[in-house]
């Protein structure tokens, strides 16, 4: 399996059953699961998600939105119990073509991405519990097809 290094970008292999062993990457040694979200755009956006095996779920928001802030730590949370899932942030402002790609039409809009494929997306502010719900769903419903 190949995972992006979130720190240098380098593409690394790793074997599935080594996910859970803390995996670092072979050229800046940093880890390669971040239990935390990570910083998307413009940039890094399309080798990141073109080149990682691992599902990725992307938090599409703004600093001015309120609703965007309150889901923030949810987001996070989520992110330290989901090893399988790359987290990642995409500020709608900052990346006003990601935005537009992703046909965005209110934040705080989650997708969750297989490589370049959308497998799932909702909109609204989640608390913890509804949003590992809603990943759980997601997955799910992907595993079978």
């Amino acid at each position: 399996m190949i995972i992006v290094c979130p720190s240098c970008s380098a593409k690394n292999r790793v074997a599935e059953e080594k996910l859970n062993a803390d995996p670092k990457c072979g050229q800046c040694h940093a880890a390669l699961i971040q239990l935390a979200p990570i910083e998307l755009n413009e940039q890094n956006f399309s080798h990141y998600v073109s080149n990682s095996d691992l599902p990725i779920l992307i938090d599409l928001w703004a600093d001015w939105c309120g609703p965007c802030k309150m889901m923030a730590p949810h987001f996070a949370q989520v992110a330290a119990n989901n090893p399988n899932v790359i987290f990642a942030k995409i500020d709608t402002e900052a990346s006003p073509r990601l935005s537009q790609a992703f046909h965005v039409r209110s934040i705080p809009t989650l997708v969750l991405m297989n490589k370049t494929n959308e497998i799932g997306r909702i909109s609204g502010a989640l608390r913890s519990s509804e949003l590992q719900q809603w990943l759980d769903q997601q997955l799910q419903a992907q595993a079978r097809s």
